[in-house]
């Protein structure tokens, strides 16, 4: 599932095309998705303007010209593919780390279930084969109210997460790391990829209870320090590169994403720790159903 660098990603390579655009038309081709679309979707949004898109955790927003926004979400396999008049196509979102590989790809026509036709010709096609993805609308005054949006915890490279906030939901708490930073209540837009490089960064074990990163007093120790800074760090870094758990993603100058790369620990079972003198190999372990990949030699 993407994860906050690839929306936002996938969100940097459909602004240009989607912001400020009218819907002339919009096909809806099947009555749902993973939820039942929106009453009357298409005649919502058709005539109208898309005035922002934006990122919320791992939802992409489109603010719509009358108070409406539309919350979409990619689920597992959900991909966007853009149109533009001289036949230019960009894929903004094929994901390397599925957990079903064989439908990772382009994707038949049949699974294109929404298209957005916009004013100056060009097309965005909504593909998902496995149909985990969804669009639900909101009114704008009460997107912040939205049952999907008011439980989120703080964007991580905003200012709001730091070490006292960390440390003020973590004080008492006996849950894993790797649970505690993937509860998006916590924090929001982080999943199990970013969870586990920014904890290879910190030298701290997925399995380090989460009161570890608080004082009895409450405030935070060194550790939810240097937490917070790998957090933003891997972030950023994978933003710059264009998204990591991204296949054949290219953005709109035909760049791949390329974090994968650099990769410490994700997918590297049996490995060769990567930290600089450490002698320890990359281990699998399953954590609430998920692969955590860390290193038990320099993550305690």
């Amino acid at each position: 599932m993407p994860e906050l660098p690839e929306v936002e990603t996938v969100r940097t390579g459909l602004a240009p095309v989607l912001t400020g655009r009218r819907i002339v038309r919009l096909e809806q081709r099947r009555p749902d998705l993973r939820f039942p679309f929106p009453e009357r979707f298409s005649k919502r949004l058709t005539g109208r303007k898309i005035e922002s898109l934006n990122r919320r955790a791992k939802y992409l927003i489109a603010d719509i010209e009358g108070g409406e926004t539309l919350i979409m979400h990619l689920g597992m396999s959900g991909r966007f593919t853009i149109e533009l008049p001289d036949n230019y196509t960009v894929k903004p979102g094929v994901f390397k780390h599925q957990t079903n590989t064989a439908l990772v790809g382009a994707g038949p026509q049949k699974h294109d279930h929404v298209v957005f036709h916009t004013e100056d010709s060009a097309t965005v096609t909504y593909n998902d084969p496995r149909r985990f993805g969804f669009m639900v609308m909101a009114k704008t005054a009460d997107f912040e109210r939205h049952p999907l949006i008011q439980g989120l915890g703080p964007e991580p490279l905003g200012n709001a997460l730091n070490a006292d906030y960390l440390a003020s939901r973590a004080v008492g708490r006996s849950t894993d790391l790797k649970a505690f930073l993937m509860d998006q209540r916590n924090i929001s837009g982080l999943g199990n990829i970013y969870v586990c490089e920014a904890l290879h960064r910190t030298g701290l074990s997925p399995k380090r209870a989460a009161h570890s990163l608080a004082k009895k007093s409450g405030t935070p120790t060194d550790r939810a320090e240097r937490l917070v800074a790998a957090i933003r760090t891997v972030l950023t870094d994978a933003i710059a590169a264009g998204g990591s758990s991204l296949r054949d993603f290219r953005q709109a100058d035909g760049a791949l994403g390329y974090f994968q790369h650099s990769f410490s620990v994700y997918g590297r079972e049996g490995e060769p720790c990567a930290m600089p003198d450490c002698r320890g190999t990359v281990r699998r372990i399953s954590q609430a159903g998920r692969s955590t990949f860390y290193c038990s030699a320099c993550q305690r």
